[in-house]
């Protein structure tokens, strides 16, 4: 791994490109939902992300129930709950921000379950945060439902959780653990599928499917999972992950941005006001070294 302290021109291109792919992908999302239940959308993302890619890529190295835990947290549950919280009256531009959390639910966790005590620092910068998602809960109402908004946080719970089994598997690339992840995910997810839309619905959604959704779908799996998984991978193969991570940052940036143009998502000071605190405690937990430094501490 280069121990480079920037990224090179053509790199910070590709990191560029996997936030702005990422970042319109919530837009996508909305918009598949417009005409597919949220379960029957998850059910045709993780079959085309999955097939037939995992016929290419070797089967990652853990236990069998470590890799059920992974693609059942990390995929079913989070993607699973993350379309319906938008699907039920989430806005994708807060949708994009909310599930930003996962990062300290991920803090508390691995200090519940391992033992593993955050530093002052880590602490501050989750109270900034939910201080931000205290604010988003304010202002339930309007494009912020109250179910819509426990569904995405619970996303965000979810993939803290799918954190956990992704630390104990040993996979040759991040892209061959996310394609087995959405295979395993697939079942879950088409039962899940059945049962809540039921088969009429799902005979009706695909008969009546538009080529603006078929877009969205194609969008969804190909763009922002193969491609962009795929030069994340290979950045994080050249690079420090302290070095490229932070770059997610800008995701939700990118979502309020283009949710507001091409949806015509309102702005207002309150959803500012509050990107601006949960962005901030991600940038203490992100750059903690750095501002110790800063303090003269590090």
């Amino acid at each position: 791994m280069s121990a480079q302290l920037n990224l090179s021109p053509k790199h910070l291109l590709f990191a560029l490109m996997v936030v702005v792919v990422w970042g319109l992908n919530f837009i996508a999302i909305y918009v598949g939902l417009q005409e597919l239940p949220p379960f029957l959308f998850c059910t045709i993302r993780f079959a085309l992300s999955a097939l037939p890619l995992v016929f290419f890529l070797p089967k990652p190295k853990a236990p069998l129930l470590t890799i059920l835990g992974f693609g059942l947290f990390n995929f079913a549950l989070q993607f699973g709950l993350m379309f319906s919280g938008i699907a039920l009256g989430m806005s994708p531009g807060l949708a994009s921000l909310v599930v930003q959390v996962q990062v300290f639910f991920s803090i508390g966790l691995a200090y519940v379950l391992f033992k593993e005590k955050p530093s002052l620092w880590k602490i501050i910068g989750s109270l900034i945060s939910f201080i931000g998602l205290g604010l988003v809960a304010s202002h339930v109402g309007g494009d912020v439902t109250l179910i819509g908004l426990i569904l995405t946080v619970l996303a965000a719970l979810s993939w803290a959780l799918g954190n956990i089994f992704t630390k104990k598997i040993n996979a040759d690339s991040p892209l061959a653990l996310v394609v087995w992840g959405n295979l395993v995910a697939l079942p879950f997810m088409a039962i899940a599928s059945l049962i809540v839309d039921g088969p009429s619905l799902i005979v009706s959604s695909l008969q009546n499917i538009s080529w603006i959704t078929i877009g969205a779908i194609l969008y969804v799996v190909f763009f922002a999972t193969h491609l962009a998984y795929g030069l994340w991978a290979f950045l994080l193969s050249r690079y420090s992950t302290t070095l490229v991570v932070p770059y997610t940052l800008l995701i939700p940036v990118i979502g309020f941005l283009s949710t507001a143009f091409f949806l015509g998502e309102e702005l207002s000071t309150w959803k500012l006001t509050a990107s601006a605190f949960i962005l901030s405690g991600l940038v203490f937990n992100l750059f903690e070294k750095r501002i110790l430094k800063l303090f003269g501490r590090g």
